[in-house]
């Protein structure tokens, strides 16, 4: 049985989509969105106050931190591929939820079913 010790980073596969869709009748041209961005995906417009660019879409890591902090509601969308999609369902409240988010919820303490018959073999 191969062990993990270790977690790293591994870079998306190529995005054949429009990543990130900004809404030029939302947008402010605060330039929040920019600032976030880990990975430098959204560049300033050449023109002050105007909608960023999405310069690097490949690059993007789907964190959504562009639109978490937007202050404007509903001004920036983000197309995430479908194998990309990490996520999982409260079952007792229903709630979703995804990797990445804001705040996301405290992990489980008690391990799944079977972990114990796995873990000594």
């Amino acid at each position: 049985m191969t062990e993990y010790n270790q977690a790293y980073m591994v870079s998306n596969p190529l995005a054949p989509c429009e990543v990130v869709e900004i809404n030029p009748d939302n947008c402010t041209g605060c330039r929040l969105c920019i600032e976030v961005c880990r990975t430098d995906v959204l560049v300033p417009h050449p023109e002050a106050r105007e909608v960023p660019i999405v310069l690097f879409p490949d690059e993007c890591w789907f964190c959504g931190d562009c639109v978490a902090y937007c202050p404007e509601p509903d001004t920036i969308k983000m197309h995430v591929p479908i194998t990309e999609k990490v996520g999982w369902k409260d079952k007792e409240s229903g709630e979703r939820f995804r990797l990445g988010m804001k705040n996301p919820p405290p992990p489980y303490t008690v391990p799944p079913i079977g972990w114990k018959n796995i873990k000594e073999k």
